[in-house]
């Protein structure tokens, strides 16, 4: 989820946080039959609905004979209760983590439908421009709030810089770096891994701290790799009612947003081109969603 959600998530919510049903990938353009009937509007919640692409959305979903009304929300907390109190057909604004959390909190179980992008943390580092030009027993930071920490030592572990107790997990810290790790990690204020840069050897900066740095996020020599199994609680969904999830118009929603390209590169100009665009099967979504809710239950 954008950077914005990050921030407004890790403040409202505790350590949980961190930001075709079991069908698999949406098919390609061409591969789909005619657009399912609608007997009205489909009602899909999202924060945010003044970006452009939402607009290219509705059209592309009317052309398919589906008519979405956007309801706009301010506060993160809000799309999943109105979802599960039927005001909402579906929602657009979570990753997996930010669903297990509330479905944990709520004793609730609302479902993924289909994937749209991962929006990366980064890696940073003026002295080297490769994660393989930094010397062993360096020292690398990353974000002490506990959300961003785990999410950083994953994109540190995805890198080969550090390797982390039992695989890591959502949950993960500095104490979880084994020490057969290539480098050494310091855990700081996310508003201050940035200004260490002249005294670390890379730093896991915030999406929110990046361009405030002078960096830009093509600067990054290492985000998260949406194929590494880890990622996978940091993809942004669209969720819905455990019994709709064989839906097929939202399915269908789900295919058109993955599919038109107009509604992609929007998604990627509102991201200032930093999300990382995921087809990622609904039955991973699934698995994923129920671990982290295990984990959750577990660490509570």
């Amino acid at each position: 989820m954008p950077k914005k959600f990050l921030r407004a998530a890790a403040l409202a919510l505790p350590l949980a946080l961190l930001l075709s049903a079991c069908a698999g990938t949406a098919p390609e353009p061409g591969a789909s039959s005619a657009a399912p009937e609608s007997t009205g509007p489909v009602k899909i919640g999202v924060v945010g609905a003044g970006d452009a692409y939402w607009t290219t959305y509705k059209e592309a979903a009317a052309a398919e004979g589906i008519e979405i009304e956007l309801v706009d929300f301010s506060e993160y907390t809000q799309p999943n209760p109105a979802l599960s109190a039927g005001e909402l057909d579906l929602n657009q604004f979570q990753h997996v983590i930010y669903l297990a959390t509330y479905n944990v909190n709520a004793s609730d179980d609302l479902v993924p439908v289909g994937a749209t992008a991962i929006y990366p943390l980064g890696l940073y580092s003026t002295k080297y421009a490769s994660v393989g030009d930094i010397p062993a027993g360096e020292t690398v930071a990353v974000p002490n709030d506990e959300s961003n920490q785990a999410r950083g030592l994953l994109v540190l572990q995805s890198a080969g810089l550090v390797e982390l107790q039992d695989g890591g997990s959502p949950f993960s810290t500095v104490a979880d770096v084994l020490d057969t790790s290539k480098v050494k990690v310091e855990a700081l204020d996310a508003a201050f891994t940035a200004t260490s840069l002249p005294d670390v050897a890379a730093a896991i900066i915030n999406n929110d701290f990046v361009e405030d740095a002078g960096l830009t996020f093509a600067d990054a020599i290492a985000t998260d790799d949406p194929s590494d199994p880890n990622a996978l609680p940091y993809v942004n969904i669209f969720a819905a009612r455990a019994e709709d999830a064989e839906n097929p118009t939202y399915q269908k929603l789900v295919e058109i947003y993955q599919n038109t390209q107009e509604v992609l590169d929007g998604v990627q100009e509102a991201s200032g081109n930093t999300a990382v665009l995921v087809k990622t099967p609904v039955a991973d979504l699934l698995t994923s969603l129920h671990e982290v809710e295990d984990d959750i239950r577990a660490n509570q």
